[in-house]
């Protein structure tokens, strides 16, 4: 077997944000691809220290397999351009641009791609939230701007519903989103490399793709190729590929839509440090694109160190 790299890997899993869990299952599903692979690779559980623990195991190539912040955030990856190692996925630039909810949608506006109304608000502005969801009206989605795995959002349909969705959302910072709620197929497209890889079209059997629609097994059906017509489903590739490129993401992403009943793809978010398990949405799209799980995790390592 000829390897990609003889470099020591480190697959730096667990972190310190409220995905941790999802991390941990990540990191674990990458070790065991890498050593099916033929590497030797080693688990470091990233966090406060995660500078010295690098440096402990001689990591020459880190695999990073954290969500959320301090991970996905640009945080650990300028970490290991000052240490000089290089890392899978997006840079610093592209990976605050994925996770900042707010900032993204912007550059998708700016690049003409289609995002769906909505309106930030800051915590402590209860007044101009109730007026923003008038103006949008219900139902309208409450979401933390920096947060993965739908973790602190709210569908909301009435009026006594705004306050704990306000509540749980500004649990996890200052500055949240209202989204007007968009009916219609949420649709994921895979990205590796520079080619969009297919697209899956995710039914849950919750009222929206939350938390344990996405990591409770039984709580959503997928399907791929997604159940859309043959032009959308090319347009929807297409916006995946021009929204990855446009906050300048390398290596791998993944592109979450919601595709309405007109047949037209609104961006959700990019998510630049995808869940990465063997039944992740990711690996499934390589899957029926003909990828191995192991072989998209050496892909993955392999475009890192040629970036």
């Amino acid at each position: 077997m000829t390897l990609v790299t003889n470099k020591k890997i480190g697959v730096l899993m667990g972190g310190l944000s409220s995905e941790r869990e999802v991390s941990l299952a990540s990191g674990n599903a990458i070790l065991s691809a890498l050593r099916e692979k033929g590497y030797h690779p080693v688990s470091i559980d990233v966090g406060r220290d995660a500078a010295e623990k690098v440096r402990e195991h001689a990591v020459e190539i880190a695999f990073i397999a954290l969500h959320g912040r301090f991970g996905e955030d640009g945080a650990i990856q300028g970490m290991l351009e000052v240490m000089g190692i290089p890392y899978t996925g997006s840079g610093i630039l592209a990976s605050a641009l994925g996770m900042n909810k707010t900032v993204s949608k912007q550059v998708f506006r700016s690049r003409g791609l289609l995002v769906g109304p909505y309106e930030v608000v800051y915590d402590g502005d209860a007044a101009r939230a109730g007026a923003i969801i008038e103006q949008l009206q219900f139902p309208v989605v409450v979401k933390p701007h920096a947060e993965g795995s739908s973790v602190g959002i709210s569908l909301v349909f009435r009026k006594e519903e705004v306050a704990p969705a306000l509540e749980l959302a500004f649990e996890y910072g200052a500055e949240i989103l209202i989204e007007k709620f968009i009916k219609g197929k949420e649709v994921q497209v895979g990205i590796l490399g520079d080619r969009a890889l297919g697209a899956i079209e995710i039914v849950p059997k919750r009222a929206f793709y939350d938390y344990k629609a996405k990591y409770e097994k039984g709580m959503s059906d997928h399907f791929f190729p997604a159940r859309i017509p043959e032009a959308v489903y090319e347009r929807t590739l297409e916006a995946g590929l021009a929204a990855h490129r446009a906050i300048g993401c390398r290596g791998y992403s993944r592109v979450d839509f919601i595709i309405d009943e007109g047949g037209v793809p609104y961006i959700l978010e990019v998510n630049t440090l995808p869940g990465m398990t063997a039944t992740s949405l990711l690996p499934e799209i390589a899957k029926g694109a003909g990828i191995s799980f192991p072989d998209l995790v050496e892909e993955i390592l392999s475009l890192a160190l040629t970036d």
